[in-house]
C-alpha cells in the first residue's frame, strides 16, 4: 500500500476517532526557531533540556518539546504556553490543568533528528520512530528484550538486511505498544507477540494473558516516514487512516 503524501497542516486542527494526524518535525533548527520554542516551555521542561550533556540533544529536546506544544493547541484553539502537560507513571505525556477533560489523544516519539507526533480523538495511542542502525548487537538486544516467538520470525528472513529491517519493525512495533497501553517497559515486553514473519505486515499475534487483548488494539508499521528511519504506531480500536502533516 502507497503510504499517502506529507502535506503541510492547515492552521486550525481537528482529531476525529479511528483517523490518525501524523507530524513529522526536523529537530535541528536554527537558533531562533529554537529560543522561540525555548519561551514555550513550562518550568520543568526547561530543566529537563538543562540536564542534557550535549547542547545539540537540549536544543532537539527543546525543538520536539515546543512543536508539541504548537501543534496540540492548533487542536484545542489554545496558545501554546497555556497547556499544561504532565507525565503519567511510566513516562506518557498528557494534557492537565483546563485541558485534563479533551479528548484528544496524543503521543511522540523521536529518534536524532526526526521526531514524529501522532494525534488522534478518544483512543489511546502510541507512536515510535527509530533510526535503523546496524552498528548494534541486534541478536544480544532481541535475546534480552523480544520473545522466542519474535526472535525466531526475525532469524527466519533469509539474509542479513532483512532481519536488521525485521528487528527495527519489531523494536518500534513494541515501543508503541506499550506506550498506547502506557505500561512500563520492563514488565510487559514478554506479554505480547507481534507478526514479523517474513511476507507478513507487522501485528500483534498473541497477548497473554487475555488472549483477547490482541483484538481490541491496532498495530501497523508505518512507511516512508523518512530515509533511514523506521516507525510503527498503535491505536486502540480501529485504524481507518492516517493523514500525514510535514512541520516547516
Amino acid at each position: 500500500m502507497t503510504s499517502p503524501p506529507w502535506e503541510r497542516a492547515p492552521e486550525r486542527l481537528a482529531a476525529a476517532p479511528g483517523v490518525v494526524d501524523l507530524h513529522r518535525i526536523p529537530l535541528d533548527a536554527e537558533d531562533d526557531r529554537v529560543s522561540r520554542f525555548r519561551s514555550t516551555l513550562a518550568p520543568d521542561e526547561l530543566a529537563r533540556a538543562d540536564r542534557f550533556v550535549f547542547e545539540r540533544d537540549r536544543r532537539r529536546f527543546t525543538v520536539a518539546r515546543g512543536s508539541l506544544r504548537s501543534i496540540l493547541a492548533r487542536y484545542l484553539a489554545a496558545t501554546a504556553t497555556e497547556l499544561v502537560l504532565v507525565e503519567g507513571e511510566h513516562g506518557k505525556p498528557a494534557l492537565a490543568g483546563g485541558f485534563a477533560a479533551t479528548s484528544l489523544r496524543f503521543n511522540i516519539s523521536h529518534s536524532d533528528e526526526l521526531g514524529l507526533l501522532a494525534v488522534t480523538d478518544g483512543r489511546e495511542i502510541g507512536v515510535d520512530v527509530e533510526r535503523i542502525r546496524d552498528d548494534l548487537d541486534h541478536e544480544a538486544l532481541a535475546a534480552r528484550w523480544f520473545t522466542p516467538a519474535e526472535r525466531a520470525d526475525i532469524e527466519a528472513h533469509p539474509v542479513a538486511e532483512a532481519r536488521l529491517t525485521a528487528f527495527f519493525r519489531a523494536w518500534t512495533g513494541k515501543e508503541a505498544f506499550i506506550k498506547a497501553n502506557g505500561e512500563a517497559v520492563a514488565t510487559s515486553l514478554a506479554r505480547f507477540d507481534l507478526r514479523l514473519a517474513p511476507g507478513a505486515s507487522l501485528g500483534l499475534a498473541a497477548t497473554r494473558p487475555d488472549p483477547t487483548e490482541a483484538s481490541r488494539w491496532t498495530l501497523v508499521e508505518l512507511t516512508a516516514i523518512a530515509p533511514g528511519f523506521a516507525a510503527a504506531l498503535a491505536i486502540e480500536g480501529t485504524l481507518e487512516t492516517t493523514r500525514r502533516f510535514a512541520v516547516e
